[in-house]
């Protein structure tokens, strides 16, 4: 971990004082010593000078700007929101109580809320990390107004567990009343004051949000007030950069799919069209065998009066009749409805796209409209969430409480509850288009108790408005969030009604439940609150419904159609998503979107083999000037499109002094790219294609597919057969010749004060004089720390521990004794080394086995399919589904070139937990396409082909590698001849393949 990587060097302990001896005499039961103790961290070893080396290795090793000098012993971790941080921090202070004994912490955080959270969170994760470390932290919160909770303070100096206190800023940074005890010396405390026993144990202070305190507290932090041994601070969003030493940001989070997808519904008013004709264009549907039509809400004369209604509208209607002959609407006849653009046009020349109003619109329509599309989004992801157990949960955002709940009305349901209900019924009214199970579970519960508000509460238990604070961001009401933390879990079970959840602004961030799919916010946008605020609440990666996260490795592709929140706007998407980019983008500062000599300088590159490089001056210009002279890079240094086209086709070279480290060279590339062309959010309004069911057409009962299908859809096991004593002889050759163990430099300076001196020369710091200074190699890191070399390499490589210690008898001496030489550097490269092994030769022993279970032709109903034809689908004539979705550009032109004579039928194999999945010893994997060929021009009939070469895979990774080649061995298993498995990038080198 890169905090702990800090103080390498720091040997383990902490630190014990007798503070008071009191000697009590009993008389007949004979003379008691009472002694008490106090526990603190152990002080640093180690100088600055020295940490200072740690954190710029750290800097260069992860492309971080290095710093010159250190900014104290401050500590700057960036990650971005719902990735984790508070488990990270969690997991942090176990790791620097093992390696380092330090015990003592105290977590900062700017609200009651996080307060909360973090409490929460400690507790849910506790048995977790004893499993782990074989201990848990005591924790507490501090709070003045209850006795107990002081007496834990007391005890955070009397014990040698790890202690933590969670505090929130207001308890000290304020003048109020309470905010002055922790200063003050108090009865239950034994007349100590609570700011001294704090001092005595040295504590690691760890800030959750920096930037949400202000300047008073912050001034408490950097005068060391708390007398900490050294400050971590740590959140997406700093404002400032002490020494930064790990950075998750949005790209990495959103490229490493440790959050939610982003999804815009934009409702725009596009303004008044110089008639009092209010028009809402809500979708338009795409069909393969008749022209598109739209879905447009107007205003239609009834009996009892004008009312606002969803009419289907096509070429040549005319809304004038639509509307029983409302004036407002003459000249409104439809010209054209294109499903390409999302746009329908009218003769008068008036054009609506998807998602904009126009005409007479009051703001309390425009918010019907935002609960409406919610509601929408809603149940066309909980009809896909529920067969997979995960619960979907909506969250408004609101600005009054009146608006949600009215006392003054008989049943107290404020507007938005009204219009919700009603919406909501009309969203569910044609029940018959879903499954009866899921019409079972909308049937469950009443409207009425579908829906909960989650506000401050006074004294007689009624809704209130929370109070936010000039100049905060979030109220601190703790009635509320007692409210929102005693619900988060029930939440997440399928048998609690509450679906969809009212909560104040200022109360956004008691809102982190992973299970939030849809974010509204029914109230004027404000400036003082971000985008990235706004969607936080949801970006967390969900969980089922036994609490399992639903991450890449439970879904594998099927991640992000799980994985995406959609936020309802009152904006268009436009300014949305510019909003949002912005603020992104802004928040990417150390990230290179150019290729410059600043960006490759002191960079640190680690290939497969260990082997290590650092740009210097001259090795960055040479490998710019390289880029440019082949066209990688354009005028303003921004990698281009002809980079990608080489790199896919294998024709990319780079200079001699960089031989052997292409892939290296290659994800730095890739993560310039992906930064220049980052896309915060997609627009939700641009998906033309929506299909409920989408299910195979006639090409999937032609007789040549189905006797592809019949082929191939035979599922497989595979056994692994190798001697244990085969794998520990080829593990003890590759190590010996290969393994590689830094020896690291040690800088010794040798100097001495100059004969004169004065005060010129003492400002200066030339009173010293540099002597020499000599490099010396150190003979061994080990010192006292203790590792567990079997345990650890036995942990990372999944082997026995008898095993592991063949391995280690076997090597030769020379190559042992470099386990004292560097002991980390040592167990990594032994566990790599194993781990390339041990999958080499499972590769070379594995037989797959046909079994009597098939696949089911019902994987090829896909629910809930949707996209747009001008991003990501395609209308097919070969495919078994009228339609075809891809994932890269790749796949894209892969697939329109499929649409030819030389193809009969394709299709595009499901993926996703029931799909079609060949089982490998590294995980599921599931193939791209399966394609049946004309019989007389090919010697292969049948071919399934997996496609790469996006700029996002520009190199096949190892694990991607091996899970081809188990694929081809059960391919082989089947046992047909005619049927051909491989890896294209093009349908080219497809017909390459099949022709050779």
């Amino acid at each position: 971990m890169a905090v702990v990587r800090c103080f390498e060097g720091q040997s383990k302990g902490f630190r014990k004082e007798v503070v008071n001896r009191e000697t009590l005499n009993h008389n007949l039961f004979g003379i008691e010593v009472k002694v008490e103790e106090i526990f603190s961290n152990k002080k640093l070893e180690i100088t600055e000078a020295n940490i200072l080396k740690n954190v710029q290795a750290l800097q260069k090793e992860q492309g971080l700007k290095a710093i010159s000098e250190l900014d104290g012993l401050n500590f700057t971790i960036e990650m971005e929101t719902g990735t984790g941080k508070t488990y990270v921090y969690t997991k942090t202070m176990y790791e620097l109580n093992k390696n380092y004994g330090w015990n003592k912490f105290i977590i900062m955080v700017p609200s009651v809320a996080i307060r909360e959270g973090v409490h929460k969170s400690l507790e849910i994760t506790a048995d977790h990390f004893q499993e782990i470390y074989g201990k848990k932290i005591r924790f507490s919160i501090y709070n003045t107004q209850n006795k107990s909770n002081l007496i834990n303070i007391k005890s955070f100096a009397n014990t040698s567990n790890i202690e933590v206190i969670i505090m929130n800023y207001q308890a000290f940074a304020t003048t109020s009343q309470e905010s002055r005890k922790i200063y003050q010396k108090l009865d239950t405390l034994q007349s100590e004051r609570p700011i001294d026993i704090i001092k005595r144990a040295r504590p690691i202070l760890i800030i959750d949000e920096p930037q949400r305190f202000g300047e008073k507290a912050e001034k408490v932090f950097i005068d060391k007030e708390f007398n900490q041994l050294c400050t971590l601070r740590y959140s997406a969003t700093h404002k400032r950069n002490f020494n930064k030493i790990f950075r998750l940001d949005a790209i990495d989070a959103y490229n490493q799919k440790l959050v939610k997808k982003i999804s815009v519904k934009g409702i725009e008013v596009v303004g008044n069209s110089g008639t009092n004709s209010y028009l809402f264009l809500d979708r338009i549907q795409i069909c393969t065998n008749k022209f598109p039509v739209a879905y447009v809400e107007l205003e239609v004369k009834q009996v009892n009066g004008i009312q606002k209604k969803i009419r289907q509208i096509k070429e040549k209607d005319d809304l004038y009749v639509f509307s029983n002959e409302l004036k407002q609407y003459k000249g409104f006849v439809v010209k054209a409805v294109n499903g390409l653009t999302n746009t329908v046009s009218f003769t008068n020349g008036i054009t609506l796209s998807v998602g904009q109003t126009a005409g007479d619109v009051d703001e309390e329509h425009v918010r019907r409209i935002q609960i409406r599309e919610t509601i929408k989004s809603h149940i066309e992801k909980e009809r896909i969430m529920f067969q997979k157990g995960i619960k979907v949960l909506s969250l408004f955002f609101i600005d009054e409480v009146v608006k949600y709940r009215d006392y003054r009305c008989t049943d107290q349901k404020g507007i938005y509850a009204r219009v919700f209900e009603d919406e909501y019924r009309q969203a569910i009214s044609q029940l018959s288009i879903f499954e009866p199970q899921y019409n079972d579970y909308l049937n469950k519960f009443m409207v009425e108790d579908i829906h909960k508000g989650y506000f401050s509460v006074d004294k007689k238990g009624l809704f209130i408005d929370s109070k936010e604070k000039r100049g905060e961001n979030g109220s601190d009401d703790v009635r509320a969030y007692d409210l929102i933390m005693k619900k988060k879990e029930i939440l997440l079970d399928l048998k609690e009604s509450t679906r969809f959840i009212f909560s104040h602004s200022a109360l956004r961030e008691g809102w982190d439940n992973p299970n939030v799919f849809q974010i509204c916010t029914l109230k004027h946008s404000q400036s003082e609150i971000s985008k990235r605020q706004e969607i936080g609440r949801g970006l967390r990666i969900c969980v089922n419904s036994n609490g399992e996260r639903m991450d890449a490795q439970a879904l594998d592709s099927d991640f992000f159609d799980v994985n995406k929140l959609t936020v309802v706007a009152s904006e268009s998407y436009d300014s949305f998503a510019k909003s949002l980019q912005n603020e992104i983008v802004e928040s990417l500062s150390d990230r290179p979107v150019t290729l410059t000599i600043e960006v490759l300088n002191n960079r640190v590159m680690h290939n497969e083999k260990g082997e290590k490089f650092v740009f210097d001056s001259q090795s960055s210009m040479d490998l710019i000037f390289d880029m440019k002279t082949k066209g990688y890079l354009d005028a303003n240094y921004h990698i281009t499109e002809t980079l990608i086209t080489d790199v896919k086709d294998k024709t990319y070279s780079l200079p001699e002094i960089l031989q052997g480290f292409e892939s290296c060279v290659v994800e730095l590339m890739s993560g310039i790219y992906t930064t220049a062309n980052f896309k915060a959010a997609e627009n939700e309004n641009i998906n033309n294609i929506n299909e409920a069911i989408l299910k195979p057409n006639d090409n999937f009962a032609k007789k040549e597919f189905q006797d592809l299908w019949k082929k191939i859809k035979i599922k497989t096991v595979y056994e692994v057969d190798f001697e244990s004593a085969e794998l520990v002889d080829i593990c003890v050759k590759a190590i010996d010749t290969n393994l590689t163990v830094k020896k690291i430099l040690i800088n010794i300076t040798y100097g001495e004060q100059q004969d004169k001196i004065n005060e010129e020369t003492l400002k200066s710091g030339e009173s010293m004089k540099k002597e020499k200074s000599v490099n010396e190699k150190a003979e061994s890191l080990l010192g006292s720390l203790k590792y567990d070399l079997v345990g650890e390499i036995a942990k990372e490589t999944n082997l026995t521990r008898k095993t592991v210690v063949k391995i280690l008898q076997k090597l030769r001496r020379d190559t042992f004794d470099n386990f004292r030489v560097n002991p980390e550097n040592f167990i990594q490269g032994v566990t790599n080394i194993i781990n390339s092994e041990k999958a080499a030769t499972l590769i070379n022993n594995i037989v797959y086995s046909k079994t009597d279970k098939t696949y089911d032709d019902s994987i090829f109903t896909i629910n809930n399919f949707k996209g747009s034809l001008t991003k990501n689908i395609l209308e097919v004539k070969k495919h078994v589904h009228d339609y075809v979705k891809t994932d890269s550009e790749i796949e894209r032109r892969f697939a329109a070139d499929l649409e030819c004579e030389e193809v009969i039928v394709y299709a595009k194999l499901p993926g996703g937990p029931n799909g079609f999945k060949i089982p490998t010893p590294l995980g599921n994997y599931n193939p791209d396409w399966a394609i049946v060929f004309n019989a007389d021009k090919f010697k292969y009939v049948y071919f399934i082909a997996e496609t790469k070469g996006s700029m996002e895979t520009m190199q096949l990774k190892e694990i991607e590698q091996k899970k081809i080649s188990y694929a081809k061995k059960h391919f082989e298993a089947l046992g047909h001849a005619g049927i051909k498995y491989d890896v294209v990038d093009s349908y080219q080198s497809l017909l390459d393949k099949i022709m050779s």
